[in-house]
């Protein structure tokens, strides 16, 4: 049948298993159908041994984001990466397309259509971008791109062409960056010169239905969690309405109008992979399930936000301006800062100079002069006569901070104090005894620096490292401290839960992402667990007379391992470090190895935060599927903290299938092998995990009980509620006129176009957004059939509606019944001279206003209730013009 095609296989692991799964599924249904002998499966398809059998004799090519194991193909390599979304903020996408071209990288930039074209063009003209028009070439041997300079000056590099490209990628390799058309704008925004528009943070998170599929899970914000079982269409009064049918405990149904997609969301558990229980129709169950979740979010929130009004009342100090010495002490800094590091300074400066204590986290990949940052912060402290608190998770890294605050301030008559388990009990009591006679400056130490016994008489700033290492005592006893003292924490890649914080708006924060004039790319490798490769690759780093981290998370059977490496490369001094042992005896290991007296520190993840050794330039992970994203990304920061070339080996067991969501994070690692990425990393992480333990493990349960989405829109309400920010009321506008208001197949074909469509339209909070989408519906699918007309004059009415708090609008034949909420905006007057004056019109005492139209032309009764609503309310001015008639 295929004759001599050329066929391509994508992920051939998985097209292999989704064969075996569906020829389970043929062979399933002739066992049911009670057809027997008289047809088999195999004589009425191909098998999926034979199919593949027959590819494999074509010509053709397989495609693998992730090999694990050797095939016998010859191979071709190549890296590439994901691009940046930018969510329709249009600084970020030309600062970043001038800092790519900036590098000498070529640039492609999609857009989907002439309009968009024509607005990027404006856009790059706006920013100073200068670029060419591509045009596809009409006939062979034309060149692909015509050479029209836009702008004068230099051309950049960039090109701008008309195709659709949904999402972008980067080619390290061949220097070229091609953006997306959704990398530049979320497909919500049909205008993006109006981005500034404020957008819910949550939104970012929002999923549309570009991907769900019949069997999907959902969750109908009323109802609970379901299974969408495909689309219906129904006859409602004199048209036919299609619905989403909706699949519930003990075979329920619910029958959804798309007109009420604002309701239903896919379901995203906190880990991915979490198979729900459906809610059961008409019983309490999904109310006691919201309203348990929402008061664990209240405890949660009232928590956080007690501390950041806390914050914003409290009367901190106002640091003075630089000093003639501060500006000496950052000029001895023997690099050149990077951009990134002076904008952090500077922020820092500024919370610093405000009269509302600081609270900043600082994120910047490990290396990346996070720990400068803070000794000029704290060095503009100690000018202003305040005393600094250095707090680090370990004891190692509290030396290694102390190293370097000593080594920086040796010029400046500054007194540096460190305090941990390394100094004996005398020395330790004198320094408490000096700390609180205020001789002391800087004081770094670990938790040690939280006990009582130790008092700042003057403090004025807390820096602390990787505040996700401190269990929950101490983050208690910090929070106190951060009502009155300035407070600045560095982290290499902020965990999902401090990235989301400071994303619901309750926390600053500035990234540093440039690296190190000479820091290199880590190498990293996904593979299958193989003793020759963890051999050669220890043998490899001891003949450069390095060291190799060994990282296995099973204290059970560390020494297993250990005696594993020990047997396959014998001249290897191998030691062992665990969190089981005593905080004296992993000392000794860790100060064992920092000294090079082992090659080999076979560890648990101890080692994620704060070892910093020149020397250590490979790491080998066993079992990385089972690590989180940061954590992996953490890991490997340990390595490659000089100008040497460093690898980490990732492995995965042989005989193991990864899970969808594993496969994603280890080709996420290895796709930003590059510097800096570690934001990106945590960004992904949040979305991979859903915030997984968004504001402490215990909301993790309670995400999965609703649903990631309805849960973050859920927290962003209940935070919004608690910062006593004015909130419209939840009114739900029931609208049934029995009117036309589909979107057709014929304009657009594709379902789940269609269901995203009907969704937008749901959606939109305000008449701007509704005119946005309608833009864009008219610009990707041409113009409006009569019924998308009503369906967007429809919406409107509902927008209206739910503004002035009417209940429900209904409509029998030529009668059309109006019930408005207690709290409705209505004039009482307008509304008792409006009943005296249309004849058969009654208004009940339920609040009901009943009167007749005198047809029932889709367009007169929806402009006539539009009318009527904004006459009682007395509102000329939110009128509406409605488009023009439709025929």
């Amino acid at each position: 049948v295929m004759g001599q095609a050329l066929v391509a296989v994508d992920e051939p692991g998985d097209c292999a298993r989704e064969l075996e799964h569906w020829w389970e599924r043929v062979a399933e249904a002739h066992e049911r159908s009670g057809v027997g002998a008289l047809a088999r499966p195999e004589e009425l398809f191909l098998t999926s041994a034979d199919l593949l059998a027959q590819i494999a004799g074509l010509p053709g090519f397989e495609v693998e984001q992730l090999p694990l194991t050797p095939g016998e193909l010859e191979e071709v390599r190549f890296s590439t990466q994901p691009t940046p979304r930018f969510h329709n903020s249009v600084p970020a996408m030309a600062e970043e397309i001038s800092k790519v071209t900036a590098e000498g990288k070529r640039v492609l930039v999609c857009a989907g259509n002439t309009g968009e074209v024509e607005r990027l063009a404006d856009i790059f003209a706006e920013y100073s971008i200068s670029f060419r028009l591509g045009t596809r070439a009409p006939r062979p041997g034309d060149s692909y791109v015509e050479e029209t300079s836009y702008l004068s000056g230099d051309f950049a590099g960039t090109t701008l062409v008309k195709a659709y490209v949904p999402q972008g990628v980067a080619l390290p390799d061949a220097g070229l960056v091609i953006f997306g058309s959704c990398d530049l704008f979320d497909e919500s925004e049909a205008a993006p010169s109006r981005s500034s528009r404020s957008k819910s943070k949550a939104a970012t998170f929002m999923s549309d239905f570009r991907d769900l599929q019949a069997g999907d899970f959902v969750v109908h914000v009323e109802h609970g969690i379901g299974r969408y079982a495909g689309l219906k269409e129904i006859p409602q009064g004199d048209t036919t309405g299609e619905f989403m049918v909706l699949e519930y405990a003990e075979g329920a149904r619910l029958y959804v109008p798309l007109t009420r997609l604002d309701l239903v969301q896919k379901y995203r558990s906190a880990e991915g992979g979490v198979t729900p229980q459906l809610a059961r129709l008409g019983t309490q169950q999904w109310v006691k399930t919201k309203a348990r979740v929402k008061k664990a979010m209240q405890d949660m929130a009232d928590e956080l936000l007690k501390l950041y009004a806390a914050r914003k009342t409290a009367e901190g100090h106002a640091f003075a301006a630089d000093t003639e010495w501060q500006r000496e002490f950052e000029d001895s800094f023997e690099f050149n800062e990077t951009e990134d590091q002076l904008q952090a300074i500077t922020d820092i400066k500024s919370d610093m100079q405000s009269q509302t204590p600081m609270d900043r986290l600082l994120c910047g990949d490990v290396g990346y002069g996070k720990t400068e940052v803070a000794m000029r912060a704290a060095f503009k402290a100690v000018s202003d006569n305040k005393q600094v608190a250095v707090l680090a998770p370990t004891t190692v890294l509290a030396f290694q901070h102390f190293e370097t605050f000593k080594r920086r301030f040796a010029a400046f008559p500054i007194k540096i104090e460190m305090i941990s388990r390394f100094r004996t009990t005398k020395e330790q009591a004198d320094i408490v005894e000096r700390v609180e006679a205020g001789k002391v400056d800087i004081l770094i130490g670990t938790h040690r620096l939280l006990s009582k016994d130790i008092k700042f008489p003057d403090l004025g700033l807390v820096i602390v490292d990787e505040e996700q290492r401190f269990g929950v005592r101490h983050k208690e006893r910090l929070k106190q401290l951060k009502r009155e003292v300035d407070v600045l924490t560095m982290s290499a890649t902020p965990i999902p839960r401090t990235l989301h914080m400071s994303l619901v708006g309750l926390r600053d924060m500035s990234v540093i992402e440039t690296p190190p004039k000479d820091r290199m790319a880590i190498q990293t490798e996904v593979v299958a667990w193989d003793e020759k490769l963890i051999k050669s690759a220890i043998e490899r780093e001891l003949e450069r007379q390095g060291q190799v981290y060994f990282v296995h998370n099973r204290v059970d059977s560390i020494y297993e391992i250990a005696a594993k490496i020990q047997e396959l490369v014998p001249p290897a001094r191998v030691i062992v470090g665990h969190g089981q042992m005593s905080e004296g005896e992993l000392e000794k290991v860790m100060l064992a190895f920092m000294r090079h007296e082992f090659d080999v520190l076979v560890a648990t993840t101890i080692i994620e935060n704060g070892l910093d050794i020149p020397l250590c330039n490979t790491m080998i992970v066993n079992r990385a599927d089972r690590h989180g994203l940061s954590e992996l990304y953490q890991l490997r920061g340990r390595v490659g903290r000089s100008s040497r070339r460093a690898y980490a080996y990732l492995l995965v067991p042989q005989d193991v299938e990864l899970t969808p969501v594993a496969r994603r994070r280890l080709a996420a690692l290895k796709e930003f092998s590059d510097l800096g990425a570690g934001f990106k990393i945590a960004a992904l992480d949040l979305e991979l995990r859903g915030a997984g333990n968004l504001l402490g493990g215990q909301q993790s349960g309670h995400i999965d009980a609703v649903g990631f989405e309805l849960y973050t829109s859920m927290l962003e309400r209940t935070i919004k509620e608690m910062k006593g920010e004015m909130l419209p009321a939840e009114t739900e506008t029931q609208l049934n006129l029995g009117l036309n208001i589909r979107i057709p197949n014929e304009y657009i074909g594709e379902e789940n176009q269609r269901l995203r469509m009907y969704k937008r339209v749901a959606g939109v909070e305000s008449e701007q957004q509704l005119g946005d989408v309608r833009t864009e519906m008219i610009d990707r699918y041409g113009a409006l059939p009569a019924a998308v007309e009503t369906l967007f004059r429809y919406a409107e009415l509902k927008l209206i509606a739910q503004r002035l708090g009417v209940a429900s609008i209904d409509r029998k034949r030529d009668q059309i019944a109006i019930k408005f909420t207690e709290a409705a905006q209505i004039d009482p007057e307008r509304l008792a001279r409006f009943v005296s004056s249309e004849k058969g019109t009654q208004f009940t005492p339920a609040g009901v206003l009943k009167f007749n139209v005198k047809t029932t032309a889709p367009d007169h009764v929806l402009t006539r209730v539009q009318e009527l609503l904004l006459q009682l309310a007395g509102d000329k001015s939110s009128r509406v013009e409605a488009p023009a008639q439709v025929s």
